[in-house]
């Protein structure tokens, strides 16, 4: 299975600290956001990934090299300029080929079970038509991100909205695909934007729903409170590492 990681943007909501550094190499205690997340898909036997980057992309390869010091395999997807979410998976193509994959953003850390997505993704998608799966977090107060409406007997989101009335699950920016996704991405577009709307249109998204711990580093609070849950996502790496549950 693979896993492509976001990687490219630029991170302007987060400087000065990102006038160095890409947002994913942001330092949490003693080592970058982007490696607690290799660290988690290794953990679930995720190893093939694919980066696309863009911004200061030397930093990320630097630390990283080809992943074999972390367990992983990683190859590299070079943007040449500002493509957006969806634009920047639609130019790993040639990375990824012809089979399910994951899609995930650099600058998140979560504790969600990214092999369970895709299981309920490989599960449900082929009877029901769809072709993606999105996790949608659920949230205790409306955040910055889109919420989605969803029927809950075929799991297929009907719509999203920016401003939240009755519904609380957060578009939390973790993808399964198949491969019919590729006529769907646009050369430069976003999947907020650009992609999801038009899935959701043609009854073709579903949702996966989870509680797990899931924070978007954005904003400098973010990154602060992203630092302190450090200790927490440590320990349930360090569990699942030793196969305690």
């Amino acid at each position: 299975m693979k896993a492509v990681i976001l990687c490219g943007g630029k991170g302007t909501r987060l400087r000065p600290y990102t006038l160095n550094l890409p947002k994913p190499m942001l330092l949490l205690g003693s080592k970058p956001v982007l490696e607690y997340t290799v660290e988690h898909l290794a953990s679930e036997g995720i190893t093939d990934l694919v980066f696309t980057v863009g911004h200061l992309r030397e930093k990320i390869e630097e630390h990283f090299g080809d992943g074999s010091g972390h367990g992983v395999k990683i190859k590299y997807s070079v943007e040449s300029g500002e493509l957006g979410t969806a634009g920047s998976v639609a130019n790993a193509r040639s990375l990824v080929k012809d089979e399910d994959f994951l899609v995930l953003m650099g600058d998140q850390l979560t504790s969600l079970n990214y092999k369970k997505i895709m299981d309920f993704h490989l599960k449900h998608a082929s009877k029901s038509g769809a072709i993606a799966t999105v996790a949608l977090k659920r949230l205790t107060q409306p955040l910055q991100v889109g919420i989605a409406h969803m029927d809950r007997e075929t799991m297929k989101v009907t719509r999203f909205e920016e401003k939240p009335v009755l519904e609380n699950l957060g578009n939390a920016a973790v993808y399964a695909f198949n491969k019919k996704i590729w006529s769907c991405l646009p050369a430069k577009g976003d999947f907020a934007f650009d992609v999801l709307p038009k899935l959701t249109h043609e009854g073709k998204l579903l949702g996966f729903v989870f509680d797990d711990y899931w924070i978007d580093m954005g904003y400098v609070h973010e990154y602060e409170e992203i630092n302190e849950a450090i200790s927490l996502m440590d320990l349930i790496l360090h569990a699942k590492k030793h196969g305690q549950k």
